[in-house]
C-alpha cells in the first residue's frame, strides 16, 4: 500500500466514523436521560434522507433549503415518535418501553416500505458536497473533508446546550435522577422532548452527509449504520457525549482500515463492530469514557 493511499484510506475512516458519530449521539442522550436504547433512531436517519430526496428530486428545492426543511420534518417526526410510542409509557416497565421501541422501529420500516417500496431510489447530487479536491495527491470529495468538521463543530453545540444552558442543566438532572428531578418542578416531558429534538436534527445532519457519500436510499437502509451507531455509543460509554463520537471515530476507522489492510476480509466489514461491542462488553462494559452507575429497579 502506498502512502497516499494509506492517507485515502485514512480520511474515509475519519469521514466514516464521523457519520457514526453524529448518529450515535442521538442514541447517547436518549439513553442518558431515560436509560432508553431508541431502536427507532436509526430508521429516523432513514427517513431523513427519504425527506432529502423528495425536497429536492420531486419538489425541486435547492438543495440549502431543502436541508432545513429536512432538518424541521426530521425534527417533527422524531418528537411525534416520542410523544406517541414513549411518553404514554413514561411510569410503565423499562421492557415495556423497549418492546414500544422495536415496534417503533418495525413500523417506519415498513410504513417506509408501503409508502416508498422497496426500490432504492438515488440520493440527489448536491455538487459541493460530491465535487473532488486533490490534496498532496489524495482525491477526496468535499463531503469527505467536511464531515469531521461539521461532527467536531456540533458536538461542541450540543455540550454547550448540556453544559451552559438551562434546558441542559435540566437534562443533566433528570439523567442523574429522574424522579427527584421531577419532584423539584423540571417538566420532564419538555427535557425528553428537547432530547429527541438535538437527536433527531443530528440524524438528519448524518443523513444529508450520508447520502452524499452513499448516494442510493431504501427503507432498510438505517438498519446497520443504527447498530454500528449504537456499538459506537457503547464503545465511548453509552450515556456520555463525548465517548459517542470517539467510538463512531475509532468504529468508522476500524471498519476502513481492516478492508485496506486486510481485503481478503471485505465481506466481515460490518462484523467487525459486532468483534468489538462483544470485546468491549468483556473487557470494559461501561465504554471508554463511561461511568459505573447503579441501574434502579
Amino acid at each position: 500500500m502506498t502512502f497516499q493511499t494509506f492517507l485515502q484510506q485514512l480520511a474515509n475512516g475519519i469521514s466514516l466514523g464521523s457519520l457514526y458519530a453524529l448518529i450515535a449521539i442521538g442514541y447517547t442522550m436518549v439513553y442518558g436521560i431515560l436509560r432508553l436504547i431508541n431502536f427507532a433512531h436509526g430508521d429516523i436517519f432513514m427517513m431523513a434522507a427519504y425527506f432529502m430526496v423528495f425536497s429536492v428530486v420531486n419538489f425541486g428545492l435547492p438543495w440549502y433549503i431543502a436541508s432545513i426543511i429536512v432538518i424541521l420534518a426530521t425534527v417533527a417526526l422524531g418528537v411525534l415518535l416520542e410523544k406517541a410510542a414513549y411518553s404514554t409509557l413514561r411510569d410503565a416497565p423499562r421492557m415495556s418501553i423497549m418492546i414500544s421501541a422495536i415496534g417503533a422501529s418495525f413500523l417506519l420500516e415498513n410504513l417506509a416500505t408501503y409508502l416508498f417500496t422497496g426500490v432504492p431510489k438515488g440520493f440527489p447530487n448536491i455538487a459541493i458536497l460530491t465535487k473532488s479536491v486533490s490534496i498532496a495527491g489524495v482525491s477526496l470529495s468535499v463531503a469527505t473533508m467536511i464531515t469531521p468538521v461539521v461532527t467536531i463543530v456540533l458536538l461542541y453545540v450540543v455540550m454547550f446546550i448540556t453544559n451552559k444552558t438551562k434546558i441542559g442543566m435540566a437534562m443533566r438532572a433528570v439523567s442523574k435522577d429522574f424522579e427527584t428531578a421531577r419532584l423539584m418542578g423540571i417538566n420532564i416531558n419538555r427535557v425528553i422532548s428537547s432530547t429527541f429534538v438535538i437527536g433527531s436534527a443530528l440524524a438528519a445532519v448524518g443523513a444529508i452527509l450520508w447520502g452524499s457519500k452513499y448516494p442510493s436510499v431504501m427503507p432498510l437502509m438505517g438498519v446497520m449504520p443504527g447498530l454500528k451507531c449504537f456499538i459506537a455509543a457503547v464503545l465511548g460509554g453509552i450515556g456520555n457525549t463525548a465517548g459517542a463520537v470517539l467510538g463512531g471515530f475509532i468504529l468508522g476507522m476500524a471498519e476502513i482500515l481492516l478492508v485496506s489492510f486486510l481485503p481478503s476480509l471485505t465481506g466481515y466489514r460490518d462484523a467487525i463492530a459486532f468483534v468489538i461491542l462483544i470485546v468491549v462488553l468483556l473487557v470494559k462494559p461501561t465504554g471508554l469514557l463511561g461511568e459505573k452507575v447503579t441501574d434502579k429497579v
